[in-house]
């Protein structure tokens, strides 16, 4: 018996803003300092939300978007802001316990 296998995309699971907090908040937790792993986390919820709808918001050209937020760019922390503020998304800190 031969199995069809898919290949799995996040995006399409991130229905709600609920949805993607809890995604982003998972990401940030295992992420440690793997920056990589935080601009393609909001990689993916660019796209759940629409690139080109985000390309407008935060003045960013759509390619370069994509570039930066695939997890090879290396957005500046300005663009994770500005990212971060279009999908409507806030960093919060707490207490780190060893």
């Amino acid at each position: 018996m031969i199995e069809k296998l898919t290949k799995w995309d996040s995006a399409e699971h991130l229905k709600s803003d609920e949805d993607i907090a809890a995604y982003l908040d998972a990401c940030f937790e295992v992420a440690g300092d793997d920056a990589a792993l935080i601009a393609h986390a909001l990689g993916v919820v660019a796209r759940a939300k629409g690139m080109t709808q985000l390309a407008k918001q935060t003045g960013l050209g759509r390619e370069s978007l994509y570039k930066a937020l695939s997890g090879e760019g290396n957005p500046s922390f300005s663009t994770i802001l500005k990212v971060m503020n279009a999908l409507g998304v806030q960093i919060h800190t707490e207490v780190a316990h060893a």
